[in-house]
């Protein structure tokens, strides 16, 4: 398989542009020597867009369900110049990567820095730190910096709930329960760890498989989680949900505030729309990457992406789906829809956070008891032994609603 040595081959590092560039010309020159594989050099480029996604789905540390090779086939319908890829190719490919993950160059300025950072470590009488990127090894595009200089923004104990694994499934029963963590907001990461953040202690490999990227993120409060109170929602840029337990109304307000400033003011503008003719609604992808964009160049982003999906949104629904069509025809539409209306509402809380004022707010000690821009973690206020307090309420089912949207039967009206 070509891709793979063009991946072993090929660093894919650096801004999103480059690397997007790298991809497209490796495509053209595929296409220009194999032209009766593939029905155009978009097609390719599709095509390997899907593969490195689906290597992250077979081989990252994402909870639940992996894919199938008939859910990939199924992906991939319509994309190659409005007709689908060979099926003899896509099983081909499904099972190499399967079978044997991707392998990703590494650039040398990367290998440099992370035997630099490793003899430091010794010299200082710490653990080398083995992992410099969250998630590694599965999308470069995908993966999370791991930053030990960034900033920390706030920290605290925190009790955490996976509510729906990633693009929205249910998590499975026995992956729900409440666990309590030492959280730190940490540049664009919120870290999980079991025992009190301090600066000269090295991340275990368990830490960065807890850590969750807020780039592209959006935190609110739980109202349809009537279980406990002081509970916050953060739906991820690949669609997880998250609750998390504060242990007070003003600590709840405080996360939500800190992690939306920080989605605002570092997320990167996401990737252009998927090449090709799909009948399948896909989301676009959002580069982890930190934004290279000035405070005001970001602003300006955002609200062009505000006033993109609320003109979207509301073509997408002045053409609702008839009472006749099939019932995949519906899931697609409420997908959309679902999908349009979560990034109207996350893109208007940016705007809003980046006109008050984006930066100024991360470093100041307000919003709802959030720390600043501090290097001292602790927080005296906080009892780690302290269990998250807890409500005696009645069984509550609208906890479900942030999944994928539920599909009416074809006989119900779609408005």
């Amino acid at each position: 398989m070509v891709a793979k040595y063009f991946f072993k081959a090929f660093s894919l590092v650096g801004e999103t542009q480059e690397r997007e560039r790298v991809l497209v010309h490796f495509s053209n020159r595929y296409f220009y020597c194999n032209p009766d594989t593939i029905a155009s050099q978009d097609g390719v480029h599709c095509l390997t867009c899907a593969m490195m996604l689906l290597n992250t789905d077979l081989h990252g540390h994402n909870i639940g369900k992996k894919m199938t090779c008939q859910e990939f086939i199924a992906n991939l319908q319509g994309v190659d110049e409005g007709g689908d890829f060979s099926k003899d190719l896509l099983k081909a490919l499904y099972n190499s990567i399967k079978n044997e993950k991707l392998e990703w160059a590494v650039d040398d300025e990367e290998k440099k820095k992370s035997s630099s950072e490793g003899t430091d470590e010794k010299a200082n009488g710490t653990h080398p730190k083995t992992i410099s990127r969250i998630g590694s090894t599965t999308n470069p595009f995908l993966d999370i910096p791991h930053d030990p200089n960034a900033a920390v923004y706030k920290s605290g104990f925190l009790a955490r709930k996976i509510h729906a694994d990633m693009d929205g499934k249910k998590t499975p029963r026995g992956k729900r329960g409440w666990k309590t963590f030492y959280a730190v907001l940490k540049g664009t990461v919120l870290y999980l760890q079991k025992d009190e953040y301090k600066p000269e202690k090295a991340l275990s490999e368990e830490d960065l498989k807890n850590a969750v990227s807020v780039h592209h993120a959006l935190a609110s409060r739980a109202t349809d989680y009537e279980k406990k109170p002081n509970v916050l929602k953060l739906k991820t840029a690949d669609w997880r949900v998250l609750l998390f337990q504060a242990q007070s109304p003003e600590e709840m307000q405080g996360w939500i505030n800190k992690i939306n400033c920080v989605a605002a003011v570092f997320s990167a503008p996401p990737f252009p729309a998927a090449i090709g003719s799909q009948k399948k609604f896909s989301r676009p992808l959002l580069p982890a990457t930190t934004t290279k964009l000035s405070q005001e160049e970001q602003l300006k982003s955002h609200e062009s992406k505000l006033r993109q999906i609320t003109t979207e949104l509301a073509e997408h629904r002045s053409y609702p789906p008839d009472k006749k069509v099939k019932a995949k025809e519906v899931d697609e539409y409420k997908l959309k829809d679902h999908y349009l209306e979560f990034e109207k509402t996350r893109y208007e809380m940016y705007v809003r956070l980046l006109k008050e004022g984006g930066l100024e707010l991360l470093s100041s000690s307000g919003g709802g008891g959030a720390a600043g821009l501090k290097k001292s973690h602790s927080s005296p206020s906080l009892n780690p032994d302290a269990s998250p307090v807890t409500a005696k309420v009645k069984r509550n089912v609208s906890e479900r609603k942030d999944h994928r949207p539920e599909t009416p039967s074809i006989k119900q009206k779609v408005t």
